[in-house]
Order: C-alpha cells, then structure tokens, then sequence
C-alpha cells in the first residue's frame, strides 16, 4: 500500500512501516537512480518522466513495475522492473540521460544496485570555491566524475557550490580526494584546531532523547594543533554517539586524542586533534582507525525507517510522540529523531519494523479511545 495514498490509514495515523521491508523481497529487480532535478516540476510529472525514461530500449529499460519517488533523500528514487534481467542491463548501464520536452534541459543520472541499506544513497554539497585560484572548477568536476563514476554531479554553481550523490563510501572517497588535492597544490595546511560549530539540524529535537552531542573537553584548548578528519554518515554518527559513546571516548583517551564534531546535513565531518604534546601522529591515525572500525560496523547493520506526522493535528502528534517514548523502552536500541514532519527511527532491520509496528497499533488505540 502507498504511503502517499490519501485513503491509507497508515498515513492518516502518521505510522509509515519501512518500505525496505517490502523492497527486500525483490531487490534483484530494483535500482537506486541518483541525480533527479529537485524543484523543477510536481512529484506526479517527474515520477511520469522517471517511467518513460527507464522504459525506453535505448536506455536498456523495460516495462517498470513500480516507482518510488519521492522519498526522504531528495533527488533519489528507487525503481523496480518487471523483470530481473532487465534492471540487470541498466545497472551495467550505469548512466541514464533523463530528457523529456518538459525538462529545460538533459540530466545525467546515476542507477546503483539496491542493498536494502538505507545509507545506500547520501547528498551532500561542496564548497570547491578553494580550488578556484589554481585551477578550473569545470575541469575539476570532470575528472572527479571520471574518477568515481558511482557519484551523480549536480551543476557547479558560480559561488563554487555543487551538489553531489551517491553511495557513502564514495562521497567519502571522494571527501579523501579533495584533501590530497588541497595538500599537494599547499592550498591549504592540514586543519587547525578551532572553536567547535554547533549542531545546526534546528528541526531537530535531541533534548528528549538523550543524544550527547557535546564533543570531549579541551577541543579548543590548543589551537596550533593539527589533525586528521573522518566523515561519517550523520545518523550513523548520532548512533554510534548515542549507543557506543563509552567505547568511542575511552578509544581516544588510550590514543591520547580529542575530538570535536561538525554537522552539515546528512554528513557530520569529526575532527581528531592531539590531546598532549606526548601525541603524535601515530597515534591519530590510530584513532582513527579504530573510529572508522566502529562506523563501518553500525554502517553495516544500520537501517532507518520514518514515521509521519504530516497533516496530524496536534493531539495527534503528542499521542504519536507519546507512543513512540513507550515503545521506545521496549526496545530501547532503537535510535529515535524527531523532526517537525516526521521521525526518524534507526536501528537494525527487525527492530525498527517491530517499533514502526508497535507504535502503529499503539497510536490506533488511542484512536479508538478519541472515540469512544
């Protein structure tokens, strides 16, 4: 059932159970596409071109059984064939040119393999404006493209702003490319320690949920310092903060490392520094790694799903906030984020099923109290 269908009753209740559930039993025949032009026309337009698109031969589509857009990632959207061997030949593909009368112009979009990870998929934008002074933007977007061809560039903009999607692992070789490149044309030294910048997800509400975004004392203490950087995905960051924390900080007390955090969307970048004038570079670089160990363990396991609260009236959402706090202490290794349309519940597969579930029937109850 769609979530976006105006008669479900799991939208009207803001219960939305995780459409990974029902992908997984068919992922041979679904591709993630990355790239779609955000904003341009309606929902229903885009998703009517998306299905002349990957019908067309030329494209190496055929018949499309369903299309899942939009979804929470903007510009992303998953579709499934009728047939497995035909979401086969798109992904040898790769690349799909989106062009349609109704579009200003063509689109390159990219088509990846659906994992049922919900991290499968990330946007980030990127200030190249660094660059600009010893080298041309253009040409530096050309061969990052051709470098990591499993990412999607949005247009460079003047102000050297672009958009860029694709798998996680590779925005973040992508982020360790660009460091390279600022080392070696000495644009810019290794960072420096600085006052640490604040969380800046306004929507979001962590006070009622425990989430210790303060970074260890003394990250600023001395600012001549240098560093290493890790980048992880932002929920996964979140998590690994909320659930591994003790782990996290006694890892970098025995390394003799601080650190301090940077949120910018679905990308926190986490700054290591030396703690003593005994550290040395060793020793970050084996915070590092032990860091990055615990990532790519919760990246692995890690799934997210949604429950919707837009278009509920007030008492709504306090029943379904109030459900989700319950449920939550039945299963308490669920990480749960509000925002102001919606919540975000990460987890492992089976428990953020169970809490969607749970809380679905617990908000329906309440329902049927409203009206007795």
């Amino acid at each position: 059932m769609d979530e976006e269908d105006p008669s479900c009753p799991l939208k009207r209740c803001g219960v939305f159970i995780p459409q990974a559930t029902e992908r997984s039993a068919k992922p041979e025949r679904t591709v993630v596409v990355c790239g779609i032009p955000d904003g341009l026309l309606s929902e229903d337009i885009m998703a009517d071109i998306l299905m002349i698109n990957f019908q067309k031969r030329k494209h190496n589509g055929g018949d499309v059984e369903n299309i899942d857009y939009p979804i929470s990632t903007k510009g992303v959207a998953y579709i499934t064939f009728e047939d497995k061997q035909v979401a086969e030949n798109v992904l040898r593909k790769g690349k799909l040119i989106l062009e349609d009368k109704r579009l200003h112009k063509v689109f390159f979009l990219k088509v990846l393999p659906y994992g049922g990870n919900v991290f499968t998929c990330v946007t980030c934008i990127l200030n190249l404006s660094s660059f600009e002074e010893r080298c041309n933007l253009e040409d530096l977007v050309q061969e990052l493209e051709g470098n990591l061809p499993s990412l999607s560039f949005g247009p460079l903009h003047t102000t050297g702003q672009i958009t860029v999607q694709g798998p996680f692992p590779a925005i973040k070789i992508l982020q360790n490319k660009l460091v390279l490149i600022l080392k070696h044309s000495f644009l810019e030294r290794p960072f420096k320690r600085k006052e640490r910048v604040p969380d800046n997800r306004s929507r979001m509400k962590p006070r009622n949920h425990g989430l210790p975004f303060k970074s260890g004392a003394g990250a600023a203490e001395n600012p001549s310092e240098e560093g290493l950087t890790i980048a992880p995905d932002t929920d996964i960051y979140y998590y690994m903060k909320k659930f591994k924390n003790k782990l996290y900080q006694k890892s970098l007390e025995k390394c003799g490392v601080t650190s301090y955090e940077s949120v910018d969307g679905e990308v926190t970048t986490i700054y290591l520094c030396n703690s003593s004038a005994k550290s040395d570079c060793c020793q970050l670089e084996l915070a590092k790694n032990i860091v990055e160990g615990l990532l790519t363990e919760l990246h692995c396991f890690l799934r997210k799903g949604k429950l919707f609260q837009k278009g509920l009236t007030r008492t709504e959402k306090q029943n379904h906030e109030q459900a989700c706090e319950v449920v939550n202490n039945q299963l308490p290794n669920v990480l749960i984020i509000p925002y102001q349309t919606h919540i975000d519940i990460i987890g492992s597969s089976s428990d953020i099923y169970e809490f969607a579930q749970q809380v679905n029937k617990m908000v329906g109850s309440f329902q049927k109290e409203l009206w007795r």
